[in-house]
């Protein structure tokens, strides 16, 4: 074959990447014999074949090719492989109810082997055949390990309760598997919430985020200074190499330029945070929401009297400061049809149902009417300064009656005029309602609100661009969408109506943001 005839042949081929195979050499040849290409088998995904070969990773259509070689696979009983790596949090529980959930909707009988402490393996057969049609296969470790195993190659999905980080980014980017920052390369799968925990025994209820980095940086350690008894702090989280102890690291102390003191004590898994903290009246945690167990989560408390409560509705609408997104990354590569059909699933409603029966929250959206947020309304009228005038707390209530707040909110990173990972998730949630026709006859109001850090006009114009780039976003996501059949608009009211005090960078965070009103 020569080279001018082999460069042509692979210019048809697509340079993605599929399932994950034993590698071994193989030869395709084309249906008339003319053109072949030898390398080492990557993967078949029931449709493609991809190879390491002189030219690359490419992958071919085997619609258009013979296969010759040991590793050739069975094309009548090919059997589908996923390999799924990262957080324990997510594979112990959720995603094995998940896939339960999507082999009982899709006709498949689930059979699950435990390979080791940290590996599994759920098969799916035929209901009406028998014949094994896809293997699932779980390494449960924490999140570092997942993207460690997707750069070399190992995993075809990241289970990770972070983002990736940006020296992950690049060598993904350079090992050509793409963006995994784009809307198709990462998607929330759940919500998940740093939250603090202590003993049921513990007078302690509520603590501030200042307080909190504070204790866990080993400047407060004595549980008097928080109105506890004499007593000292114990503390208690999981591992720094885990989605989780990185999440506490960014979110409770890096925004206050604290380290994490060397007196806490790691654990490894959730539970047994949980069920240490709770057995301990000086022992204090910080934990995943979905796993408190018996431990008693305290409120986060501002110095101006806002409170903060952890629970499903104020974390899917990140009112919660503390929320901690679950993401699955997902490289440039193609997967098997069963695997692609999975991911499908999971962004539907009985997938969001599973999701809040295995204890996290899901991303549904709800509609919570203007009745139900008097406590919201209460606050901004006692907490209004000079420069938010009784005339524009009239007209946003005005302007509001009548209509109901959508737990799909958007937030923005510190800093900086980019949506947040759970936010860029929304925009996508919220732009496949739009195409479904979910709202068709209603009218949808992206109201823009901010903190009150600086002149209140100055705020409310911010609030009001901020509205403006979340709908001219969800727009474009849309792109099947009749708009004609709905009614889009912005508004914006500024430091009107705040969630958290302005004391602090997480109350401003959480004070800056676009909520979704319907009627």
């Amino acid at each position: 074959m020569t080279l001018k005839r082999a460069a042509a042949f692979a210019a048809l081929f697509l340079f993605t990447l599929t399932g994950f195979a034993q590698a071994q050499d193989v030869t395709l040849t084309s249906p008339d014999g003319q053109v072949e290409l030898s390398g080492t088998l990557l993967g078949f995904d029931g449709e493609f074949y991809r190879l390491e070969t002189v030219y690359g990773e490419l992958t071919v259509d085997g619609s258009g090719v013979n296969c010759e070689g040991p590793a050739c696979p069975n094309l009548q009983d090919f059997v589908a492989e996923l390999s799924i790596s990262g957080s324990a949090t997510m594979g112990s529980v959720l995603m094995p109810a998940l896939i339960e959930g999507f082999a009982l909707r899709h006709g498949f009988r689930t059979e699950r082997t435990s390979i080791g402490p940290t590996r599994f393996t759920y098969s799916l057969f035929n209901e009406s055949s028998g014949k094994l049609a896809a293997e699932f296969q779980f390494r449960v470790t924490n999140t570092d390990e997942g993207f460690a195993d997707l750069l070399a190659n190992e995993a075809d999905i990241v289970m990770a309760l972070r983002e990736i980080r940006p020296g992950e980014r690049q060598r993904a980017r350079e090992a050509g598997m793409g963006d995994m920052t784009q809307a198709n390369r990462s998607r929330v799968l759940s919500l998940d919430a740093v939250v603090p925990i202590v003993s049921a025994s513990n007078p302690v209820r509520s603590i501030s985020p200042r307080q909190l980095a504070e204790v866990f940086a080993g400047r407060i350690t004595n549980w008097v200074d928080l109105g506890g008894p004499d007593a000292p702090i114990d503390l208690h989280m999981l591992g720094a190499d885990t989605g989780l102890g990185q999440a506490v690291e960014d979110q409770v102390l890096k925004p206050v330029n604290l380290s994490l003191s060397d007196t806490v004590l790691h654990h490894a898994r959730g539970a047994d945070l949980a069920q240490t903290v709770s057995k301990h009246p000086f022992a204090i945690g910080i934990a995943s929401y979905a796993e408190t167990g018996n431990a008693q989560v305290l409120t986060l408390k501002g110095t101006c009297g806002f409170s903060l409560q952890a629970a499903r509705r104020t974390i899917k609408t990140e009112d919660y400061p503390l929320t901690a997104p679950m993401f699955l990354y997902i490289p440039a590569r193609r997967l098997p049809k069963v695997g692609r059909d999975f991911l499908g699933y999971t962004r539907g409603p009985s997938a969001q149902i599973l999701i809040r029966r295995a204890g996290f929250v899901d991303q549904a959206p709800e509609e919570v009417s203007i009745a139900d947020q008097g406590n919201r309304f209460a606050n901004a009228i006692t907490t209004a300064g000079p420069e938010i005038s009784l005339e524009e707390l009239q007209r946003m209530t005005r302007t509001l009656t009548g209509m109901a707040r959508l737990t799909t909110s958007f937030r923005f990173e510190a800093g900086s005029i980019r949506l947040d990972a759970q936010s860029r998730s929304n925009v996508q949630q919220l732009a496949r309602a739009l195409e479904i026709g979910k709202y068709d006859a209603r009218r949808i109001l992206f109201v823009g609100f901010s903190d009150g850090d600086g002149a209140a006009k100055a705020n409310r114009d911010i609030a009001l661009r901020r509205a403006e780039a979340v709908q001219r976003a969800v727009i474009a996501a849309a792109e099947t969408a009749n708009l004609d059949r709905l009614s889009l608009g912005v508004d914006a009211f500024g430091e009107a109506l705040p969630m958290a005090c302005d004391d602090s960078e997480w109350g401003r965070q959480a004070n800056r943001r676009v909520e979704v009103w319907v009627r």
